[in-house]
């Protein structure tokens, strides 16, 4: 007998069906066959939905990821209103450096903003090691919504290390990233001690997660699409890959994100990824011969398309169903995150739409 991050108990390591584990998500993640093309969305949870903007009003950002009661409810409201088949953590991808030590706030209509940027080798010693206790509001919203969730799976994320470290050397957001790669480019050792430093914080933030359930991870790498493959693997792969093979024995799929990462999608999958998400700009059929059949993928909806005509949105949810077909596993997602002015409806009927036309693309083989 063995026991699943679950929890539900399973014999010859095969989840008990009905469990989050035997869920289209993870069965598709796992390149398993499903009954539908499964589908959740990034930042499925935020400002399109008005049950949001009201429980968020007049919460900061940071403190609303502090709350579980708050994680919780924010985390589900999508799963109720879309019927979606995964839940993903209401959480920011800063919320850990932000526990290591790191003077940060998440200021509305900016983002993340450091007092402080990295410079130095003394900058990077000042970001601690975390452990559980760090972030026990997470350990314990992930509980919470486990027990709620049942058979729908939680996903638990963490930002890649490039992606934090690139607010932590710029400040704050940045179109160039210039900050980030003038340490990168003229102080590698200073660069590489600073990566290994938030790796090993990811890893531990992301293993909080997989102790306390979720059902998969997904490693959000959003700014690596600013270099060259052949900077991404000297400078980031080696650091993505300490966080996700280091969650090669955790039992859940990884998947790993990036935007503008059509040149890196073969070395991100190398990184250590069992499903990699591709952004809008690459086919799913093109992206899974840079990627190799031995991992499903994610996407690759343009966001912007849900503010186009109903029949604009169906020919083209239709068309990236299709082309997941080249894969051997597909998650249905969009190439990036919800666009807040995206009518929550329109969200609804493209989960009814996956999944009536993949069910019946299933029932045909």
């Amino acid at each position: 007998m063995t026991t699943d991050t679950t929890g539900t108990a399973a014999r010859d390591g095969d989840p008990r069906p009905g469990a989050p584990a035997d869920s289209p998500f993870v069965r598709a993640c796992r390149r398993e066959p499903v009954p539908h093309t499964p589908v959740w969305f990034m930042r499925q949870a935020g400002r399109s939905l008005p049950e949001y903007r009201e429980i968020r009003a007049n919460v900061g950002m940071l403190e609303s990821c502090r709350r579980p009661d708050l994680v919780a409810e924010i985390t589900l409201q999508p799963v109720r209103r879309h019927g979606v088949d995964a839940a993903i953590l209401f959480s920011d991808i800063v919320v850990p450096v932000a526990a290591a030590g790191v003077d940060l706030d998440i200021v509305a209509g900016t983002g993340p903003v450091v007092s402080e940027p990295v410079r130095t080798a003394e900058d990077v010693e000042r970001i601690r090691p975390i452990g559980r206790d760090d972030v026990a509001y997470v350990d314990e919203a992930v509980r919470l919504l486990v027990a709620e969730l049942g058979a729908t799976p939680l996903i638990g994320f963490a930002g890649a290390p490039f992606t934090l470290a690139s607010y932590l050397v710029e400040g704050g957001p940045s179109r160039t990233h210039a900050k980030t790669k003038a340490l990168m480019y003229g102080q590698p050792e200073l660069w590489h001690a600073l990566c290994a430093r938030l790796a090993e914080v990811t890893l531990s933030f992301l293993r909080v997660q997989i102790e306390a359930g979720v059902s998969a991870v997904q490693l959000f790498d959003s700014w690596a699409g600013a270099l060259s493959e052949a900077d991404y693997r000297r400078y980031v792969l080696p650091h993505s890959a300490t966080v996700l093979s280091g969650l090669a024995d955790a039992g859940v799929p990884r998947i790993h994100f990036g935007v503008g990462t059509a040149e890196l999608l073969g070395a991100m999958g190398e990184a250590g990824a069992d499903v990699v998400g591709v952004d809008w700009r690459t086919p799913l059929d093109v992206a899974t011969r840079r990627i190799g059949l031995h991992r499903a993928v994610q996407g690759n909806l343009d966001p912007t398309v849900l503010l186009a005509p109903w029949s604009v949105v169906e020919t083209e949810v239709r068309r990236i169903v299709e082309q997941g077909r080249a894969a051997p596993g597909h998650v249905f997602n969009l190439g990036h995150g919800v666009l807040p002015e995206t009518d929550p409806e329109v969200l609804t009927r493209v989960v009814a739409l996956v999944h009536e036309v993949s069910a019946r693309r299933a029932e045909q083989g």
